[in-house]
């Protein structure tokens, strides 16, 4: 995951955890393990991280500075070379265990994610009545792909956290969304019936389903 120009004892060490940590999860890689790893002493890593959880937020903000800087090559220039970069594949199972394991860390790093999304969903032309809810639902539908790793593994016949599974994952997501698949009149109609049933809302679940039974 590191360039040329970054193969420092830091660079090593944090790329050595974030493949450990994404294999074992957070709890189950020690200091030693990613210290050994990274062709290190577990001293040099605690004076450069101090701790695993302070490696932990330098994998962290690693990664998603360049998952997020590999959207904004994407938005810019509109070619997927960026996003199929040699270390895209990996930094995303990595922020995927991350968040699995529960932590205040893990809703703090979805909550940069949202941050990140609506920075920029602001620098394009779509269209949305909520840009929060938008970014948001749209990042647990491609972290979905991830956290159900063994399941479509199961379905295609190969290991979509490898290679050629990987690709043949991204390319059938790739096609999803560059179709729509609703036609414009059932995309407002199920508006509407979503504006029905807001309107119906009382704040009272009881009065709600009566209210929605009535108009039935």
């Amino acid at each position: 995951m590191s360039s040329d120009s970054d193969l420092t004892a830091r660079a090593r060490i944090r790329d050595a955890a974030i493949a450990l940590f994404t294999e074992r999860g957070i709890a189950g890689a020690t200091i030693r393990d990613i210290a050994q790893a990274a062709g290190v002493s577990s001293g040099l890593l605690r004076h450069h991280f101090g701790s695993k959880e302070g490696l932990r937020d330098a994998c962290d903000e690693f990664a998603m500075g360049r998952i997020a800087q590999l959207q904004m090559a994407f938005t810019e220039s509109a070619t997927m070379g960026g996003a199929l970069a040699p270390d895209a594949m990996a930094l995303q199972q990595y922020l995927i265990r991350s968040l699995m394991d529960g932590s205040p860390r893990g809703a703090a790093m979805f909550e940069q994610a949202v941050l990140h999304g609506e920075r920029w969903l602001a620098s394009t032309d779509l269209q949305t009545s909520d840009a929060r809810a938008f970014v948001a639902v749209l990042g647990a539908l491609k972290m979905g792909m991830f956290l159900m790793r063994d399941q479509l593994s199961a379905a295609l016949g190969e290991d979509v956290g490898e290679m050629p599974g990987y690709l043949r994952m991204i390319r059938a997501s790739l096609e999803i969304f560059s179709q729509p698949l609703l036609t414009p009149e059932q995309a407002d109609q199920a508006l509407k019936a979503l504006d029905r049933l807001d309107d119906s809302w009382t704040g009272d679940e009881r009065s709600w389903q009566m209210s929605s039974m009535s108009k039935d």
